[in-house]
């Protein structure tokens, strides 16, 4: 079927009007194709001037559509129906056209653009002549539709006007037909570039993606847990050794695994890399191992206590962890802590952290990743791929937001968290989301014991009031048993709280 074409978009609607009136008046249905909503509205402002009766089937109106597209293939009185519809309406269902429509030649299809796909196209045309029905199909085109606009209007122009057209008159060729599918192929083409592009960087991001939650699904698991902290301390011992002299190694080991440096310079300088290695590995695990058993010992007493006496009240409760600069709410199985002696609180500890940082490093290096593809593209202006560019620098960008902070981080919390001063009073039953709150660590040795530890936050007190110590200025009071932000490691409720 050729292409009708016209000069301009309001000769060609009052045409399909045209057309849909002569259909009408034949006693066949008619299906109007349209690319938008708001075509849809103009041509059934233009019926309703013209005094014809239609539906309009644009996803507006949902709940009737199926009444719609039962009634499209009808006539009434000898005068066919008329349905107005968007690309995607009516989709995956087939209008039954009644005996009469059939003699009378089947459903009308009018296209008032042509898409820039044919599919789309081939799929409007397609809505006639179903199943061995009869119908037929008609593109109506103007030289201001987009498609036309951009590869074919000037010259098809020049045409009609050298053949002096009048107003409203059209032009239908196989020709302009070949020339519109042409044009269509061309941006099927373009965008198939694109989105295969597309596909290209989605790469990049799938396979860091993959490496990502692989190691989520090894902390969320936690079968395996244990192997991952150990290769970790491994990754960060061998890091900071290999990349420091003996003063960086010195800062490293502090600000990252809570430690003194285990050896001396001259060790550094003349003792084998691979032995000062794995001495220094030895030295972090049983770090490591000392802090974990500390917040068993701690939180132990506690539990037992609460579950002896409470074990009917509560299923979950959250215990408290700090790195000295917040306090990571752990949510724990009671029973299970208590049959284990509080070795799953220490379990949990480290699948929550990791977990937790896990995610928000991810999150970080989607974003950076989002803006590397948007700032990458300038590089076409020096004659570079900006794919290669961009594939060099997400390799770096993950190994240093994925690779090493998320490591840092992760460590940087394990080897530094303790449980702070616990009451049985202060457990609470496990919420199911919890927030990080900011947390002055608090001073002291776990051989104190609690009576020093009150004497000693009692002078800490009276040193505080007699120095007249401000509290900090905070958006937002603490709770009344959070620690008071001044730093005297009493609750806030018992220090500048008082009386609030």
């Amino acid at each position: 079927m050729n292409d009708r074409v016209y000069k301009t978009a309001r000769e060609k609607y009052n045409a399909v009007i045209d057309e849909i009136q002569a259909m009408r008046e034949a006693g066949r249905p008619t299906l109007v194709g349209t690319t938008s909503v708001e075509i849809s509205e103009l041509l059934s402002r233009m019926l309703d001037m013209r005094k014809i009766p239609h539906q309009v089937l644009n996803a507006k109106l949902h709940q009737r559509e199926a009444d719609i597209v039962a009634n499209a293939g009808q006539s009434v009185n000898g005068l066919g129906a008329v349905t107005i519809a968007t690309n995607m309406a009516g989709r995956g269902t087939d209008i039954k056209l009644s005996k009469e429509v059939k003699e009378a030649g089947g459903l009308a299809i009018i296209g008032t653009e042509r898409h820039e796909s044919r599919r789309v196209d081939r799929q409007l045309r397609g809505r006639a002549g179903r199943q061995g029905d009869p119908g037929s199909s008609v593109f109506y085109v103007s030289l201001e539709d987009k498609l036309m606009r951009l590869f074919a209007s000037e010259r098809i122009a020049k045409i009609m006007d050298r053949l002096h057209f009048d107003e409203g008159e059209r032009l239908e060729h196989s020709m302009i037909s070949n020339s519109i599918e042409r044009a269509q192929k061309k941006v099927e083409e373009n965008n198939f570039g694109i989105r295969k592009r597309l596909l290209e960087y989605d790469d990049v991001m799938n396979t860091q993606r993959t490496i990502v939650y692989k190691n989520r699904r090894h902390a969320l698991m936690g079968e395996r847990i244990g192997m991952d902290i150990a290769n970790l301390i491994w990754n960060r011992v061998e890091s900071i050794i290999s990349n420091n002299d003996y003063e960086g190694c010195k800062e490293q080991f502090i600000k990252i695994m809570a430690m003194e440096c285990p050896f001396t310079e001259e060790q550094l300088k003349n003792d084998n890399r691979d032995k000062l290695i794995e001495s220094t590995y030895q030295s972090a695990i049983e770090a490591f191992s000392r802090k974990t058993e500390r917040i068993q010992h701690v939180a132990w007493p506690v539990i037992k206590q609460v579950y002896e006496n409470q074990g009917a009240m509560y299923e979950r409760i959250m215990v408290p962890v700090t790195d000295g600069k917040r306090v990571f709410q752990i949510p724990c199985e009671l029973k299970e802590a208590y049959e284990t002696e509080g070795k799953s609180v220490i379990r949990q500890f480290e699948k929550s952290i990791m977990l937790h940082i896990i995610d928000d490093c991810w999150k970080e290096n989607l974003r950076q990743l989002d803006e590397l593809k948007h700032s990458v593209q300038n590089a076409s202006y020096e004659q570079k791929d900006p794919l290669v560019i961009f594939k060099l620098e997400s390799a770096e960008l993950f190994k240093e937001n994925m690779v090493d902070q998320n490591n840092n981080r992760i460590l940087s919390i394990l080897m530094r968290g303790q449980i702070p001063e616990l009451q049985q009073e202060e457990v609470r039953e496990a919420a199911p989301e919890q927030r990080s709150q900011r947390y002055n660590e608090q001073k002291g040795t776990d051989l104190v014991d609690r009576n020093q530890q009150a004497a000693a936050q009692h002078d800490t007190r009276e040193t505080a009031e007699q120095q007249r110590r401000m509290p900090i200025m905070r958006e937002k009071l603490p709770g009344r048993n959070d620690p008071c932000p001044c730093g005297s490691g009493k609750k806030f409720k018992n220090c500048h709280g008082r009386g609030l």
